[in-house]
């Protein structure tokens, strides 16, 4: 497979199923994608046509059944489950969309979790982690736990936490879903500052047609397959 210099990841003939027999649910059929370098890519389309499915295979915590995925020039299908875990530490930042907080542990710390799998001394790991809470307007509540905030605050911690390690590449499932207009609004601007500074790559799996203005391109899925890539959300 040819990647070209400015390629984050390359998705040639993906198809991943789940189940056996009668129950076999075919989420992928053969998605073929390029997302670039420095870009928001954003994917839409109707529940079920396999985009969470889809960033679960470039991340690395699902596998295709057949094709190939290329994340910054590696196959994700060559590297063993303790080189990807390795990788995703190092590589990724994860916006999951149902947040996936520690219940026990500060919003600070929450966030400071991605620094500390890296070694980064506890003091400067939360001290870096509180910066960015207050990036993404939770200054405040660096102390509270997760049962202390509403639903809107713990996405923007589960933000924070994808962004605070600076990573390549980070996906997000339904980043604005919690979040009202405004708030959502500054969420996408802030990730666009941060995130795709220095040539790092944001995909976003959503439903929300108010944010698609924040993308460079927009692929659409339906039925397991990408159907179309465009510019604009006038072009869908």
């Amino acid at each position: 497979m040819s990647i070209t210099a400015t390629s984050a990841v390359t998705l040639r003939g993906v198809k991943k199923s789940y189940g056996v027999g009668e129950a076999r649910v075919t989420a992928l059929r053969g998605v073929d994608l390029d997302v670039r370098s420095g870009e928001l890519m954003m994917l839409v389309g109707p529940s079920g046509c396999g985009k969470t499915t889809l960033i679960s295979v470039i991340a690395g915590i699902l596998d295709a059944d057949e094709g190939t995925c290329s994340v910054f020039g590696r196959e994700m299908h060559a590297l063993s489950g303790s080189a990807k875990t390795l990788w995703r530490g190092a590589t990724l930042g994860f916006v999951f969309q149902a947040f996936n907080l520690l219940p026990s542990l500060t919003a600070a710390e929450n966030v400071a979790v991605p620094l500390l799998l890296r070694d980064v001394p506890r003091a400067q790991a939360v001290e870096r982690a509180t910066e960015m809470l207050a990036r993404v307007g939770l200054g405040d509540r660096a102390r509270s736990r997760p049962s202390q905030l509403s639903g809107g605050q713990q996405q923007r911690v589960a933000i924070a936490r994808a962004l605070v390690h600076e990573p390549r590449l980070i996906v997000c499932d339904e980043p604005t879903s919690a979040l009202d207009h405004h708030t959502g609004a500054s969420v996408m601007e802030l990730m666009r500052e941060v995130a795709l500074g220095g040539d790092r790559t944001l995909i976003v799996v959503t439903h929300d047609a108010r944010i698609f203005s924040y993308a460079d391109r927009i692929a659409a899925m339906d039925d397991g397959q990408v159907t179309r890539v465009v510019r604009s959300p006038s072009e869908l």
